[in-house]
């Protein structure tokens, strides 16, 4: 079913199909132990993990670009989009390690040996990885004004954030255009698209960095919260 599934909606070679294939069968496993995921089924997760997570990729060009997914969870989107396109360079952070060692085990399984799986919270990450990414992506982990804080300072100028969110992103990105102007980005577009085989329609927020982030952000999580930008 996964396979029938995937393969009407994309345009996938047998290489893909079978990375996927496996990817769903260490979710299904590892799901059992540990809470990566509360999407289960062959059906639902080719619909609303996978789908959903390639509708990025009709968004944004991601031959030969470096890539960081920031609060990946159990690889959503960043490992689905490194599946469709495997030049892509990808970098997937989560404050879990737990969740890293499953995205480490998987990326093996996969042939991703060169993908980088860091156990690190968003605001205390590497110095290196500042301003160093074409593109960051994240979907489910917080609201726009808090994800924009942890995500704009990994992009390079020129380059882009995309947030990856439900049906309706109006609000949100009204009460985060000032923080998102203050970190060096600037609102590019809101890509609204269908979750095929189902009724949801979903958004991704697309973020373009003009100017670089100001050294003192991202500040310390709970600051954030308290006094969001």
């Amino acid at each position: 079913m996964l396979e029938e599934i995937l393969g009407a909606a994309l345009d996938l070679d047998e290489t893909a199909l079978r990375r996927f294939r496996r990817y769903y069968e260490l979710l299904a496993e590892w799901n059992k132990v540990m809470n990566l995921t509360a999407i289960e089924g062959e059906e639902n997760t080719a619909r609303l993990h996978f789908l959903d997570c390639a509708a990025l990729t009709q968004m944004v060009d991601l031959r030969g670009k470096r890539v960081i997914d920031v609060g990946t969870g159990a690889g959503f989107p960043g490992l689905v989009l490194k599946i469709l396109c495997p030049e892509m360079e990808l970098t997937l952070l989560d404050s879990l390690d737990k969740r890293v060692r499953f995205l480490s085990t998987v990326c093996d399984e996969l042939g991703f040996s060169e993908v980088r799986c860091l156990h690190a919270r968003a605001e205390e990450a590497p110095p290196e990885l500042r301003e160093s990414f074409d593109l960051a992506c994240s979907r489910a982990v917080a609201r726009l004004n808090l994800l924009s804080e942890l995500c704009l300072p990994f992009v390079k100028q020129g380059g882009l954030f995309a947030a990856m969110k439900g049906p309706e992103v109006s609000e949100e990105l009204r009460e985060a255009e000032k923080g998102i102007r203050l970190l060096g980005g600037e609102p590019d577009r809101v890509a609204e698209y269908p979750v095929p085989g189902t009724d949801l329609r979903h958004n991704a927020v697309l973020i373009r960095k003009i100017a670089p982030t100001p050294q003192k952000y991202p500040r310390k999580w709970g600051q954030m919260k308290k006094q969001p930008l």
